[in-house]
């Protein structure tokens, strides 16, 4: 893993901002995959940002995102699509049609799983994923003890997971649903890049078996290890347990700029 150390989440939304506009400097129409919650917040203002100075254009851009609840109604606005759509596609110029989601209100919920896993084969593959983790290290909606060979599924949402998320539902954890659809740990390892964003001191513990822990289904984020390219960009909160936190600053200040994350 390439451990990076910044000031604040605005320096991280810089940072991936940069590695998306040169992978679509590229390949213009490029798979990113999405992920909701607090910490991609900064990626998706400066992306807007830029967007709208025109110095970057994501309209022949595909996204894929990380998961979605099960049983929310479309216009509920913690609904994962509703949270990507005020997010990226309306301050952005990505087509709405062109970022697609697994269906968490299909009837038949398995195949929906299976359909999403073969829409991305389709599209080529991801090639920038944004991801976060969780502070009990799950990556995604794969919650601890999660095959790390698992694809798209149905999840249980732990309770520490609805604790957490519950301050996005007014703090109601019983409006906090108990059931998800997730890409798995197995799908998201086919990423070509991996970019995970940590702040704060909530994530450090994770943040710290992820990185120097043994990989274990019991912090399903430690199979990021395994991945050839996988970023980890964290605040100094987010860093306080890791051993070789000075190590990784001397290791990004000496790296040349032009190589980028």
């Amino acid at each position: 893993m390439e451990v990076v150390i910044v000031e604040s989440p605005e320096r991280a939304g810089r940072l991936v901002a940069d590695a998306v506009g040169e992978l679509i400097a590229r390949k213009p129409d490029a798979v990113l995959g999405v992920a909701t919650g607090s910490s991609p917040e900064a990626v998706y203002r400066e992306l807007a940002n830029r967007v709208q100075a025109g110095e970057l254009s994501l309209k022949d851009a595909r996204a894929f995102m990380l998961d979605e609840y099960v049983g929310l109604l479309p216009e509920h606005p913690q609904r994962y699509r509703a949270v990507i759509d005020r997010q990226l596609v309306e301050p952005t110029d990505i087509q709405a049609e062109n970022v697609h989601g697994p269906d968490g209100t299909a009837c038949d919920l398995p195949k929906a799983c299976a359909d999403y896993e073969q829409a991305m084969r389709d599209a080529g593959g991801v090639d920038l994923q944004i991801l976060g983790v969780g502070s009990d290290g799950h990556v995604a909606f794969n919650e601890p003890g999660s095959s790390l060979a698992s694809r798209t599924r149905l999840k249980t949402l732990t309770r520490q997971t609805r604790q957490d998320n519950a301050r996005f539902f007014g703090d109601d954890l019983e409006a906090v649903p108990k059931h998800c659809l997730t890409q798995g740990v197995g799908t998201l390892m086919e990423a070509r890049h991996l970019v995970l964003l940590a702040f704060g001191q909530a994530k450090a513990e994770a943040v710290h078996h992820m990185v120097e822990g043994p990989v274990s289904a019991m912090w399903p984020a430690t199979a990021l290890q395994f991945h050839p390219h996988t970023t980890v960009i964290l605040d100094e909160s987010a860093a306080s347990r890791l051993q070789l936190a000075s190590y990784a600053r001397q290791a990004w200040e000496s790296k040349p700029k032009w190589q980028g994350l």
